[in-house]
């Protein structure tokens, strides 16, 4: 029964795991690759993207994620507009997969819309029915703890990535423990932004990495 439980959290998140040898040229040079996507994921999102040990790809929300008139929405319309969702998944998509480029779990350079490796579903909220109009208010203040966490689940992600290069250029291969890990940490950090930031879910996200 708590299986069953646990799989059924709103926002859903999963890397392919590459099954094969990995390229280990843009491996060994994959920090400077990442830097026209980067860029090009900064004027959208207008954030540090190189701060990814504090989870800014989450945790940071302004001029890409839209959050405010969202939240502005919800309290006094009780309306998410669907192009707004949209546009929030949309951009939240492209950034995981521009992440797990970076943290060298995929060897094929980021899409700007196409899917890929990377898995990421988010409900659709029904605002009258699923989402109560006053909590986005104190949504990232009740995220705080979540927020603590995964601010030492980056650094250590950090770490198992620079052990991952290491191995992918002297094996080809990505550890699985590694990558599961590192998979786990993207997990939980979408399921914070869904609930505090994206506001799709009221559902309080788990202290878990699994599924």
């Amino acid at each position: 029964m708590e299986s069953s439980t646990a799989s059924t959290y709103p926002v859903q998140f999963d890397v392919a795991y590459p099954n094969r040898d990995l390229n280990r040229l843009t491996t060994a040079f994959r920090i400077f690759m990442v830097i026209p996507i980067v860029i090009l994921l900064g004027t959208l999102g207008g954030h540090d993207y190189w701060n990814w040990g504090k989870g800014a790809h989450v945790a940071e929300v302004g001029g890409g994620v839209l959050f405010l008139p969202v939240l502005l929405m919800i309290v006094f319309r009780q309306k998410y507009p669907r192009w707004w969702y949209d546009w929030n998944l949309e951009l939240l998509r492209f950034t995981n997969r521009v992440f797990v480029y970076l943290a060298l779990m995929d060897d094929t350079y980021p899409s700007t819309d196409e899917r890929q490796s990377v898995s990421l579903e988010m409900p659709y909220p029904n605002v009258q029915q699923d989402l109560n109009r006053w909590l986005p208010i104190v949504k990232w203040l009740l995220a705080i703890p979540h927020l603590i966490v995964l601010f030492f689940l980056f650094l250590a992600a950090i770490v198992c990535a620079i052990c991952a290069w290491f191995a992918v250029l002297f094996t080809g291969r990505y550890p699985r423990g590694l990558f599961d890990f590192i998979t786990g940490v993207f997990r939980w950090s979408n399921r914070v932004s869904g609930y505090a930031f994206v506001l799709v879910t009221d559902e309080y996200p788990p202290f878990r990495l699994s599924p």
